[in-house]
Formats: C-alpha cells, sequence, structure tokens
C-alpha cells in the first residue's frame, strides 16, 4: 500500500516505521523536519503540509499529541478532509468520544470514512510491534487498512461506530494509570520496610498484583533509574481528563481515578507537564523522605 503519516513523534516514528519495514510506501508530515529525517533516510517522500498528503493519497493516518492539533489537522481550513484523493481518515490518537464523532460528521460531508484506532503500548510496544490496536468504523474501511494495521500488534474491533475504540482505549489507560500511581506507593512502601525491589518484582509478578507498572515500567524506566519510558506527562493527564470526562457522561462513579488524578496533578504542578510519566515515583519517594535504590 501506498500511504499517508502525518505526526512522527514518540509514537508516530515507530508506528510509521513498521509500514516501511513492511514495504509499504509512505508519504509523510510533520511540522519538525527532524522528526521525519528516518523516515525520509529510509525512501519515505516528505509533504511539505498534511493537505499535500491529502492530495496525494488515499489512505491518510494521523499521530498528534493533542486535541486541539488533530481537530487542525482533520477539520481545520486546510484540513485532510478538504483533500482530493483521501477516501479513508484513520485516526490513532486517544481524544475522546465527542471529537471523534464531530470529526467523522465533517469527514462525511466530503465522502472521507473515519476509522477510529487508537493504540496502546507506549513507544516500546510501537517499536516492537505489540501494541494493542483497537478499532471501529465501517467494516469495509477496517478492513482495508487491516493489513497494516496489524503490523502494530494484535488489533480488537470494538465496533462500526466511530468512537467506539475511544471508549475502550480510555477503559486501557484510566487503568494503567491507576495501576502506576498505585504500584509507586507499594514499591516504595516495600523498599522504605526492607525489601529489595527486585524480590518484590519477581513476587508480585507471579501474584495476584501484577500489572502493566510492575511487569514493564518499573523494570524498563524505574529500577533502572533512567525513567525514559518515552510518554510525557500532560499525555497521561490528557488520557486520565478525557476517561473520567466519559465516565462522568455516563453517570458513573469515577471516585479512585479522581483520588489517581489528584496525585499525578501534584506531580505536574511540582515539575510541569513535560517529564516522563514515570518520573512519577519520584513524588511518591519524596513524600516518603526514601529513595529506591538503582537495581538494574
Amino acid at each position: 500500500m501506498t500511504v499517508g503519516f502525518i505526526g512522527t513523534g514518540n509514537m508516530g516514528l515507530p508506528m510509521a516505521e513498521q509500514f516501511v519495514d513492511a514495504g509499504h510506501q509512505l508519504i509523510v508530515f510533520d511540522t519538525r523536519a527532524e522528526a521525519m529525517a528516518p523516515l525520509i533516510a529510509r525512501q519515505a517522500r516528505e509533504a511539505k503540509s498534511a493537505r499535500e498528503i491529502a492530495d496525494t493519497v488515499e489512505t491518510v493516518f494521523v499521530s498528534v499529541p493533542t486535541l486541539a492539533a488533530l481537530r487542525e489537522v482533520c477539520i481545520g481550513d486546510d484540513g485532510v478532509i478538504h483533500g482530493s484523493a483521501i477516501k479513508t481518515l484513520v485516526n490513532t490518537c486517544t481524544v475522546g468520544v465527542p471529537l471523534v464523532e464531530e470529526i467523522a460528521a465533517e469527514a462525511a460531508t466530503e465522502g472521507i470514512t473515519l476509522v477510529d484506532c487508537p493504540i496502546s503500548g507506549g513507544p516500546p510496544g510501537a517499536r516492537a510491534g505489540t501494541l494493542s490496536v483497537m478499532v471501529s468504523g465501517d467494516p469495509a474501511a477496517v478492513q482495508s487498512i487491516m493489513p497494516v494495521i496489524s503490523l502494530w500488534g494484535p488489533v480488537t474491533n470494538a465496533g462500526e461506530k466511530p468512537g467506539l475504540a475511544q471508549v475502550l482505549k480510555l477503559t486501557n489507560n484510566i487503568l494503567s494509570a491507576v495501576a502506576f500511581a498505585a504500584t509507586s506507593e507499594a514499591y516504595v512502601m516495600g523498599a522504605k520496610g526492607g525489601v529489595d525491589p527486585e524480590v518484590m518484582t519477581a513476587a508480585i509478578n507471579v501474584g495476584s498484583g501484577r500489572n502493566s507498572a510492575t511487569m514493564d515500567k518499573f523494570p524498563r524506566s524505574v529500577l533502572t533509574r533512567n525513567f525514559d519510558y518515552g510518554a510525557e506527562m500532560h499525555i497521561l493527564m490528557k488520557d486520565i481528563d478525557l476517561a473520567i470526562e466519559q465516565g462522568e457522561r455516563l453517570g458513573v462513579p469515577m471516585w479512585v481515578c479522581q483520588a489517581a488524578r489528584l496525585a499525578y496533578k501534584h506531580a505536574v504542578f511540582t515539575d510541569g507537564n513535560k517529564p516522563d510519566i514515570t518520573t512519577f515515583v519520584k513524588h511518591t519517594e519524596r513524600a516518603a523522605g526514601f529513595e529506591m535504590p538503582k537495581t538494574r
């Protein structure tokens, strides 16, 4: 296939590289030339704008970090829905149901089908091709992109309505966020109590407490003291806010999620929204007056 890819940042770049690895042709655009450079070096074609991509190919993927950026790229005055060639627009961003429904409706007026396709697994999963890919939309459009999105990892179809994949993704993300906050407290408690963090990891990961933090984020980025998982705090905060908003719209109590959001907001107020999400554990350490040792 020849596809367009808009947004080649921490997630978009390794996702686009999976396409190149499989022999697909790419035309790419990012506002930062350095973000596109690895793909250009591998024979991807550089576009000068998002609109140029939509004027060139029928299938366009978008991976941008904010709701405002997605709205502008998709349905702004020079957005991709105004392109002359595009027929299928694939959103890989976590932006919530209302925005996806808005973009889908605007795209439909131009004869364009939106496929909602958020992903989970972070930059490590994108590089390894082990993402959890969640998709919803018109069955024919979903089937047409299946050969490429399956390169990212296992695909789960949430249904035919754009936005259902967003609901599915937000259930995953809020669980991930709450798990990391709770894991930070548990590990600091255990280590301050004298237990080796490696012993904790071994025991927890064969016990009932295992989760994405104990199995991946802590071993990879906390126990190494590298704090380099690859996702900035503002991305996590966006996802937490969207999940809680979704629950509140449906009348679902989000008590535990609200508590986790307060803890993460404290971290943002203290250190800003750019640090890696795994630095959250440092705030627990400071409050406890204890720093866990580097064990890897």
